[in-house]
């Protein structure tokens, strides 16, 4: 009897831990990239296979900004211009997105929302606000995300729909795997940018190769820590965080579904 009751609390054990981990997939899932610590984390990214970052939360990575003077892209909002938005500003509601430029989730967010966002935002029916993180020059180490986010902020001070369509193609093009450093070459952020008509020219050009706005996107990364985020990506509708990843891979939601999210939190 002692020797049963110990095979049935061992077979216990074992399905808990496999509930316990079924559960942090699900929930690592949803939020893409998540900046957790502990032995826990990292037993269970060896066993789940899902982007659970071990040790200690990841920083922003090194800066390039040096002793560049500050200069904040036209067209951005908030705080030292730490806002890209896209819309009309008194639209009714407002969708807040929290993105890395490396992340495969943010990826599958603004290709399979992406579209919608700038329809229905450039018809009113809502304004879209975008913030960046960069944690993943932190923990991987790297320049691709603060890289790319210099030359979005480059793309916004042309525009906000150059913007959109520059983030759209980065985003189309973006690393299969974040160990990957794609973003951190130039040539490449200047080739990607050749698919926007109009985006090209000397003075975004420049402001590329020269880093021009990198003292700019130190400030977009330490605005995400001060946002109280703990991972990318998030999207909020009027302050209320959604889920917009199915789980399966990086599918998300369809745009109808995710214009009823809209709906179903629309403030009163």
């Amino acid at each position: 009897m002692a020797s049963g009751g110990k095979k049935d609390q061992r077979r216990e054990a074992r399905e808990r831990l496999v509930a316990q981990r079924e559960a942090q997939a699900r929930g690592a899932r949803r939020r893409g990239r998540l900046l957790v610590g502990g032995a826990l984390a990292a037993v269970l990214a060896i066993a789940v296979g899902v982007g659970v970052y071990a040790s200690k939360p990841a920083g922003p990575g090194d800066s390039e900004a040096g002793d560049r003077p500050f200069v904040r892209p036209a067209h951005t909002a908030g705080e030292d211009g730490t806002v890209v938005p896209y819309g009309r500003e008194g639209a009714k509601d407002l969708v807040s997105v929290w993105l890395d430029p490396r992340c495969p989730f943010c990826a599958g967010v603004e290709t399979g929302l992406g579209p919608a966002f700038k329809e229905r935002a450039g018809a009113g029916d809502y304004r879209v606000e975008y913030h960046f993180a960069t944690f993943l020059d932190g923990a991987l180490g790297g320049k691709g995300s603060k890289r790319a986010l210099n030359a979005l902020g480059a793309a916004v001070n042309e525009s906000p729909e150059k913007f959109m369509d520059y983030l759209r193609v980065l985003y189309a093009n973006h690393p299969q795997k974040e160990s990957e450093d794609k973003f951190g070459s130039t040539a490449t952020l200047l080739s990607l940018a050749d698919e926007v008509p109009g985006l090209r020219n000397p003075g975004f050009d420049k402001a590329v190769k020269e880093l021009t706005y990198m003292p700019w996107v130190d400030r977009v990364s330490q605005a995400f820590y001060g946002s109280g985020k703990k991972g990318t990506p998030v999207v909020e509708v009027n302050g209320k965080e959604v889920d917009v990843l199915t789980g399966k891979g990086l599918e998300t939601i369809t745009p109808e579904a995710f214009g009823q999210l809209v709906a179903a939190n629309r403030k009163s």
